[in-house]
């Protein structure tokens, strides 16, 4: 009689061990965080380093952690496509994150939908096309190199690489972004100010009719002839993603002067502009090392430049380690640790290199937007070897 007790009170302990399992929340089974983190980045053809900076995170915490999914190659004109991607986070209750990589035209509709019922997610918008005060409204955290003050530092490195003139790459879609053609603005000011021509030439919009390949043809073609006109002392710049590589490889192959992409970084355009193998974004200094012996082959030492860190991954880690301190309650809910944030930039940066990193609000009208982060750092210049 008294084994059978036994054994019944053994029984019931065992079915209310696996009840309180089963009723309980989170456990360190759930590893780093619990629940998930949604990564939206546009595709590899659009910008590659965005891709791949969600790839690196699910390898680090896993693809059941980190959910990854692309923006439509042809947003503007897929909208719909953009609402349906963010509307299937939401469902997800398990998604407690979402980190966008880039905030393309059409993300605040699509994050709208997803505020009509979700209001306890961690939303992070890097690099936004939109006007900054309606992305401040949506987003806990924006992201993004400070354009504005870029403009004038990048003439300045122009400059000091030689530039007599400088042309500057665009297209009426960008120049409607208030950053973007505030920036430009202040390139052909810094540009008359040290004595160098402006150029502003229009290129193809890569999301109109003519597609990439259009937009990039145009730059093969249309680079030599402005080397042709002004001479080989002359600085080029793109405000889009996907015309570097081709700014890269004409600029190069005719001797003109490359300051910087659009999105600094070893990474952005210049290994397959330069016809290099494929590249491990781990391996910095190995891509540096393999652009400036390509830099050497071309007798284009000091002519081209970029940050020594890629700036676009960085955003991309730099926001979801931040997001993961914000699920775990490391950080306020509400508001920036700006503390938090810069740490987790510079954590990301001294990995590839010992670099200052200036971080600051975005201010407009005399209005400062304390969840809007821009950041800037110096340059890496290719001087061969």
């Amino acid at each position: 009689m008294k084994k059978l007790v036994s054994l019944l009170l053994a029984m019931i302990m065992m079915f209310a061990l696996v009840a309180c399992q089963k009723d309980t929340g989170p456990s360190a089974s759930d590893g780093p965080f619990p629940g998930k983190i949604a990564i939206i980045t546009n595709t590899v053809s659009q910008n590659e380093e965005e891709f791949r900076s969600a790839e690196q995170l699910q390898k680090k915490y896993g693809a059941d952690k980190i959910v990854h999914e692309t923006w439509p190659d042809n947003f503007s004109t897929e909208q719909e496509q953009m609402v349906t991607i963010v509307s299937k986070l939401a469902a997800d209750p398990q998604i407690k994150a979402l980190i966008i990589n880039q905030a393309v035209p059409g993300t605040n509709n699509a994050v709208d939908k997803l505020l009509e019922t979700r209001k306890d997610m961690f939303i992070v918008y890097v690099n936004p096309q939109d006007n900054p005060a309606d992305v401040a409204t949506r987003a806990n955290l924006i992201l993004m190199p400070n354009d504005l003050a870029m403009g004038p530092v990048m003439v300045e490195q122009a400059a000091a690489q030689g530039a007599k003139v400088f042309v500057h790459y665009s297209f009426p879609r960008h120049m409607g972004q208030v950053m973007l053609s505030g920036r430009r603005d202040l390139i052909k000011a810094e540009c008359a100010k040290l004595g160098i021509e402006f150029v502003d030439a229009t290129a193809p919009d890569p999301t109109s009719d003519v597609g990439m390949a259009g937009a990039q043809q145009f730059i093969l073609e249309d680079v030599p002839k402005m080397i042709a006109q002004y001479g080989k002392d002359t600085a080029f710049f793109s405000t889009n993603c996907g015309m570097q590589i081709p700014l890269i490889k004409a600029t190069v192959e005719q001797g003109g002067i490359y300051p910087q992409p659009c999105c600094p970084s070893p990474f952005h355009g210049f290994p397959a502009a330069l016809g290099l193998e494929a590249t491990d974004v781990s391996n910095v200094q190995g891509t540096i090392d393999a652009i400036n012996a390509k830099m050497t082959e071309y007798n284009m030492g000091g002519r081209t430049s970029t940050w020594p860190v890629p700036a676009a991954m960085m955003s991309t880690v730099a926001s979801t380690e931040y997001a993961i301190q914000w699920i775990n309650g490391k950080v306020a809910k509400e508001g920036i640790d700006d503390a938090a944030l810069a740490t987790c930039m510079k954590e990301y940066a001294k990995g590839f290199a010992d670099v200052d990193m200036d971080i600051s609000n975005y201010e407009e009208n005399g209005v400062t937007f304390a969840n809007y982060k821009l950041f800037l750092m110096g340059y890496l210049t290719f001087e061969g070897k």
